[in-house]
């Protein structure tokens, strides 16, 4: 019996809120360049009101649910659980996810801030973040939305909700109990080395259920303690059945079902690098959820990488199944 979605997503939600600036205001803030920093709320608002003039462009986003969105556009059907709440932003994020397809999991949450991350762009086309979570960190066991994750063949956990004990960690325990029951199948996506480093033992402890883990490099090595990435692919044969090791520009190495591969990477010139590995987890998954094997949907996925890189900004706005059509002509 067919399910009503491939993939449930469960994550942070985020609104990337992008800021142009010129080289002169941009001294003016005084921030290290390309760097991203979590902020509180007062902070936050404050930047948010300075930048307000400027009529900002606005995405939704958080690292599985920009996989989800690259996996709809595609034409795959998906859902997503996280926490946001009713100001403009979350009203912003529940109406742009009506508009691509995709099923929240959750109302918004009363009296909420959402969570926001202001992007300043500089003219070097360097990004520099400031992210306050607010009520996307909140995302507990209360919230798993359990119709979702049974009606769906993966369920996709983000690796930064392991970043929060107290809540994150029992949504993610909840949700996987909930899809091994039903037979549901569960991806992992590290989302930063600092997530194997500070948060390796319940991250591993999600990996044992898992059926497939996407990791780049920084973050393998860090996961297993090997010294390069192939390394680290060879030594997660032991830890989950199929795994995606990504590297950059040196391609990404595949384990799926026991056959191994490695699909080479398109050689471009990168603007930003943001949303490279949340675009290629959402393409792999939806190439190996319609029937594409699992090293030309990789292939696939690095193609649609660079299309990522060499624009300003973590997706694509369109083109991405064009994109993706021909990429598969290619392999």
């Amino acid at each position: 019996m067919s399910k009503d979605f491939q993939v449930c997503g469960l994550g942070n939600a985020i609104v990337d809120i992008f800021v142009e600036l010129p080289e002169t205001e941009f001294a003016a803030t005084g921030f290290e360049r390309g760097t991203m920093r979590l902020v509180e709320g007062p902070e936050q608002q404050e930047l948010l009101t300075k930048f307000h003039a400027q009529e900002p462009r606005l995405a939704s986003g958080g690292s599985v649910a920009n996989s989800l969105i690259g996996f709809s556009q595609l034409g795959g059907k998906a859902a997503f659980i996280g926490c946001i709440g009713d100001d403009r932003y979350g009203l912003f994020y529940q109406s742009e996810f009506v508009q691509l397809g995709i099923e929240l999991g959750n109302s918004l949450i009363v009296g909420e801030t959402s969570g926001t991350s202001v992007c300043i762009i500089t003219p070097d086309a360097e990004r520099t973040m400031r992210t306050n979570l607010a009520v996307a960190s909140h995302l507990a066991a209360k919230h798993i939305d359990e119709r979702r994750i049974t009606s769906s063949e993966w369920l996709f956990v983000e690796g930064y909700v392991f970043a929060n004990p107290e809540t994150g960690q029992g949504a993610i325990r909840k949700a996987i109990a909930v899809a091994k029951a039903a037979g549901v199948k569960v991806a992992v996506t590290c989302s930063d080395a600092f997530i194997p480093h500070v948060f390796g033992e319940p991250l591993k402890e999600a990996l044992a259920h898992a059926d497939l883990l996407f990791c780049n490099a920084a973050e393998a090595t860090a996961l297993t303690g090997a010294g390069s990435a192939h390394a680290a692919f060879a030594a997660l044969a032991t830890v989950v059945p199929n795994v995606v090791v990504t590297d950059g520009p040196h391609g990404a190495h595949v384990r799926w079902h026991g056959d191994e591969s490695f699909a080479p990477a398109f050689a471009c010139e990168p603007k930003d690098l943001t949303g490279a590995g949340d675009m290629f987890a959402g393409a792999f998954l939806y190439g190996v959820t319609h029937g594409v094997p699992a090293a030309k949907a990789a292939r696939a996925a690095n193609f649609l990488c660079t299309k990522v890189i060499t624009q300003v900004g973590a997706r694509l706005h369109h083109g991405t199944r064009g994109f993706w059509d021909d990429a598969l002509a290619q392999s």
